[in-house]
């Protein structure tokens, strides 16, 4: 049995990106509560510094798995020749992820996979150890996101990146109105591969007003994603308290299955819970929401 299917999908409620060479950052990252911090060297570090960046990552990725309490991710670069070199920096012992930007193909994934593979062989990590997070940022990447969300057992989580989608449909901003088709079709394809979607309505440079992204995310999560990513350490109370159930969702879940469960026993087919008839779809929902509360509590 592989890694990569025999561990539970991951919990990703929060993704915070820092700058792999931005130490100051770096030092403090790990205690800003995120479940993910994300060692970025794409799009948020200039072309002369990408080496600089890179050449971090040893660094980083080490500080950051000390916390002992985060996930570590690295987002790596889209064009292959920076690609490879930020692999063969990246896959080390301490990674748990990877987050590839602008995948536009199921090929893309799988070429990508054979990398880290042969890296993870010579390195020491169980072959598979290392899942991605796939950002689709493309109207060709849109298009292929069935394919794209089913080309690796990897593939722990799929999101649509607003502000390149933006760019690529010639928008002048990423509006959530337009967008919200795109980011459905991600979602559905998530869900179509049993992967988590991830993602919210608006921006993610949206730090400064906290009340316009905490209404981003909230929509997100009753859109069916299941976490987001932040640029600033303020979005991430903001992302956690929005993809985690409320104690009130949590009881009625429990007392819902504690109901479902008696009923079975019982022989009955149906089974009412506060006035409402239980069937599976609720007792899924009921069971997933469960599922997030006992790893909340580990």
């Amino acid at each position: 049995m592989t890694a990569e299917s025999s561990r539970a999908a991951p919990l990703w409620r929060s993704l915070l990106y820092v700058p792999a060479n931005a130490d100051r950052f770096v030092a403090k990252a790990g205690e800003r509560g995120a479940d993910v911090v994300i060692l970025d060297v794409e799009d948020s570090i200039p072309p002369d510094r990408k080496e600089e960046a890179r050449a971090a990552l040893p660094g980083s990725i080490a500080t950051v798995a000390k916390a002992g309490t985060v996930e570590v991710m690295v987002r790596i670069n889209r064009p292959w020749r920076l690609a490879i070199a930020d692999l063969e920096a990246a896959v080390i012992p301490g990674l748990d992820a990877l987050c590839l930007p602008k995948v536009d193909s199921a090929d893309h994934i799988r070429a990508i996979d054979e990398v880290v593979g042969e890296l993870e062989a010579e390195r020491g990590l169980p072959v598979g150890h290392v899942r991605y997070a796939v950002l689709v940022e493309t109207a060709k990447g849109v298009h292929e996101a069935r394919a794209i969300a089913k080309a690796s057992p990897r593939v722990a989580a799929i999101t649509l990146g607003g502000e390149d989608m933006a760019a690529d449909l010639g928008l002048p901003e990423p509006d959530p109105a337009v967008l919200d088709p795109y980011d459905a079709l991600v979602r559905l394809a998530a869900r179509e591969a049993g992967v988590i979607p991830l993602g919210y309505p608006g921006s993610i440079a949206e730090f400064s007003d906290l009340d316009a992204f905490r209404r981003g995310a909230e929509q997100g999560r009753r859109n069916g994603s299941e976490g987001g990513m932040g640029i600033h350490p303020a979005q991430i109370p903001v992302l956690n308290a929005a993809f985690t159930p409320s104690e009130e969702e949590i009881a009625n879940a429990e007392g819902l299955l504690a109901a479902f469960k008696d009923a079975l026993a019982q022989g009955k087919g149906a089974v009412a819970y506060k006035g409402k008839m239980i069937d599976k779809p609720i007792v899924d929902r009921a069971e997933r929401i469960m599922a997030v509360a006992a790893r909340l509590k580990r």
